[in-house]
């Protein structure tokens, strides 16, 4: 009780809104089950669709004309139309979209928060309020120990996994009850089978810190800006970003820079300038995360999921390890996953040290390592074009309703 309360106290005056709407949507869904009794409802993170929310739902749309499914997106958002050409789509957090989350035989999602309201949400769903099925397809595969992903803070109904070593770490230590977790692989994997990439692009893809707040809970933007500019991540990837030497790999080996930085950092962008002229700085609104893996040669990265994605297409990559405790300690504890034995390429503290490795990779066309290439071989239990057929009959098959 006293956890309970602790989360309603941190419902903040806009959640109170959607407390409204639930009350005046659940009788319209009791009512609404009747004619929709199958009806699946999709989503990501609301903004974009290119996540593995979205994968499925274009091949339920493609393949299973049949299912009743809807898939939630801003009416704002950029993909919105894209979305709305393949298949049925409901405005993210709105009233409609209430009423289908209530409706829905099964809510499946990429994100924990993935729902018309994720303060709302979880005092529903975690602390029994509100039986529903719920079905996590994933935002990444998970390397590290996430307590917010620990079954008593889910309740989730399915937990998708796309590797043994993953599956066996979840099932063994997330606190799931038996069959939850399942192993079927990423909607999103399917598409990275048929990449085209581009000679000797560099995509610089780090991940967030958690201690450094988030754009959802900003206040003071100018704060929030010398705060960040301030702080030793910062630093350190501008540092790199901005680094003389990295211009000069370029220009000698011909090679472009694609700096894409994590989705809460997307508003500090203007901190990142850079007077390198192979260097383009990705936004969020023009440039899509997955088509930009697909597309380079090599990768920098820290402790991001997108790692996995990379690796995925036997692509070489390494990792800046500047702040290693830190992240260890703040961010994401250690899981089974050990950079110095599973990693998929080299993990630097120095700059200077990675720069050397970015410069050796060059001068070699960026092929991989055959270690690199072991370690893909042993770590991808699933490595085909099949996810969304096994993520779509695993679904099928606990929650049919024929």
């Amino acid at each position: 009780m006293q956890r309970f309360k602790e989360k309603l106290s941190q419902v903040k005056p806009r959640d109170y809104f959607h407390i409204l709407l639930f009350l005046l949507a659940l009788p319209i869904a009791l009512v609404y089950k009747c004619f929709r009794r199958d009806l699946w409802l999709l989503c990501d993170n609301g903004v974009e669709a290119s996540d593995n929310g979205y994968w499925l739902f274009e091949y339920i749309c493609r393949e299973h004309p049949e299912q009743d499914c809807v898939y939630a997106v801003n009416c704002d958002s950029r993909d919105r139309e894209k979305v709305e050409r393949i298949g049925k789509t409901v405005r993210y957090g709105s009233f409609l979209h209430w009423i289908l989350y209530l409706t829905a035989n099964v809510n499946i999602s990429s994100q924990k928060g993935g729902k018309p309201n994720f303060a709302v949400c979880y005092l529903l769903e975690v602390y029994g309020i509100l039986h529903n099925n719920r079905v996590f397809l994933q935002h990444g595969v998970i390397l590290t120990d996430i307590e917010f992903l620990y079954y008593e803070n889910t309740k989730m109904d399915m937990f998708v996994t796309s590797t043994y070593r993953e599956w066996e770490y979840v099932n063994g230590h997330y606190g799931y009850p038996e069959g939850v977790v399942k192993l079927l692989g990423l909607p999103r994997f399917d598409r990275l089978h048929d990449f085209k990439t581009v000679p000797k692009q560099i995509l610089i893809m780090p991940t967030w810190r958690d201690w450094l707040g988030t754009a959802a809970l900003a206040k003071d933007k100018e704060k929030d800006r010398a705060n960040f500019t301030s702080s030793k991540y910062y630093k350190y990837w501008s540092a790199f970003i901005k680094s003389p030497r990295l211009t000069q790999i370029c220009e000698k080996y011909g090679c472009t820079v694609m700096f894409c930085p994590h989705r809460d950092t997307q508003r500090f962008l203007d901190c990142y300038k850079t007077d390198n002229p192979y260097m383009t700085i990705c936004d969020y609104d023009h440039f899509n995360v997955q088509e930009l893996m697909k597309s380079s040669a090599f990768m920098v990265t820290d402790f991001s999921s997108v790692q996995v994605d990379f690796a995925y297409m036997k692509k070489p990559l390494a990792y800046f390890h500047f702040d290693y405790d830190d992240y260890s300690a703040h961010h994401y504890h250690k899981g089974y996953f050990d950079y110095e034995k599973d990693g998929f390429g080299p993990a630097f503290s120095d700059e200077n040290a990675l720069l050397d490795y970015v410069e050796k990779k060059a001068a070699g066309n960026f092929t991989n390592d055959d270690v690199y290439l072991k370690r893909h071989s042993e770590f991808f239990t699933l490595f085909d074009t099949d996810n969304c057929k096994r993520n779509y009959e695993a679904i099928r098959e606990r929650y049919s309703r024929k």
